[in-house]
């Protein structure tokens, strides 16, 4: 099977297009498309100093990835796109690649989206509400969007995501949280091929309470959350400190972390694996990935710009897209 991948350019002031122009370049073991202005991106390729061939996407029929070649599907940027000068003008630009991105991937013409990184803030300064891809594109397509990080040697999904800090503990629920191991451990077994998932669960307070004076949350809500699902079969182990979670003794025996917010566990993700991690967004009818890392506004047209993620984020889709044909047939 050759996974068909459709590529978003993101915001295009950014190293997003510098990073598809380079990534083209590659061997890459699927039919890639990529989703953007076709004009921005020879325009990225040249001042880069690399050879690429645009080609039209054509009827749909598969074929491998051609090193120098991209396919491109062609959606028109409206203002002037320099590197590094964020407008506020491209925003629906970037929101149009996103939508028909994902509205393509539910029809069933892609197996799976990775996106380039976006600017949330300039996509709010043209008035437009937007907290993040994960929301957006679980807006379009329904079910409840699960955050994970995936580098090498270690997963970490979040209980919450793109809050302030000050409204963490009360958006971690009974409800949220069963919806959120239940999903995390349906999608580590149905993509990633893990039978059993074992997961770790981090408290939400400094060591998950201490027994109630630092909070009751770990034990009137995240406890009796993860001992129902153990009855049912989930192997769970937690609430545990996070301080001391992310060691190598409990973290040889797990498949999973599930954080209780996005800067309890994505720091030690990020330090174990930055420039090589994957965002993944589970719970969701379509396979999503993204890389680990932001628009590096001050390196696009650079070609300092490293595409380590970015490939793992591709490969990360053609082996999901694999495992769920499998499952299917």
């Amino acid at each position: 099977m050759i996974a068909r991948i459709l590529l978003t350019t993101g915001e295009p002031a950014g190293i997003g297009p510098d990073l598809c122009v380079a990534i083209a370049q590659r061997e890459l073991a699927c039919d890639l498309t990529v989703i953007g202005d076709p004009a921005l991106l020879s325009r990225r390729a040249e001042q880069l100093g690399l050879s690429l061939e645009i080609r039209s996407p054509g009827t749909g029929e598969l074929e491998a990835h051609r090193p120098g070649s991209l396919k491109v599907w062609p959606t028109v940027h409206a203002a002037d796109p320099a590197c590094g000068r964020l407008n506020a003008g491209n925003a629906l630009y970037v929101l149009e690649t996103l939508s028909s991105g994902v509205t393509a991937c539910l029809d069933g013409r892609f197996d799976a989206l990775v996106t380039a990184p976006v600017h949330k803030g300039i996509i709010n300064e043209a008035g437009i509400a937007f907290t993040g891809h994960t929301e957006f594109i679980a807006a379009i397509t329904g079910g409840h969007p699960v955050m994970m990080l995936a580098a090498p040697s270690l997963r970490v999904a979040l209980a919450t995501t793109h809050l302030p800090l000050a409204e963490v503990s009360r958006n971690i629920t009974r409800e949220r949280l069963a919806t959120v191991l239940t999903i995390l451990e349906r999608d580590l077994i149905a993509r990633f091929g893990i039978g059993a998932p074992r997961i770790l669960v981090c408290g939400l307070n400094p060591h998950a309470g201490e027994g109630g004076h630092l909070g009751r949350e770990d034990i009137d809500i995240i406890e009796p959350v993860l001992e129902t699902l153990r009855r049912q079969g989930m192997n769970l182990t937690g609430p545990l400190p996070a301080d001391t979670l992310f060691l190598p003794k409990y973290l040889r025996h797990a498949d999973a972390v599930l954080a209780m917010y996005h800067d309890q566990g994505l720091p030690v993700l990020k330090y174990v694996g930055f420039g090589r991690a994957v965002n993944i967004t589970l719970g969701l009818p379509i396979i999503r990935t993204s890389v680990d890392h932001g628009t590096a506004l001050d390196l696009a047209g650079s070609g300092k710009a490293d595409t380590g993620s970015l490939e793992a984020a591709i490969d990360e889709a053609i082996g999901m897209a694999a495992r769920m044909h499998c499952r299917s047939h």
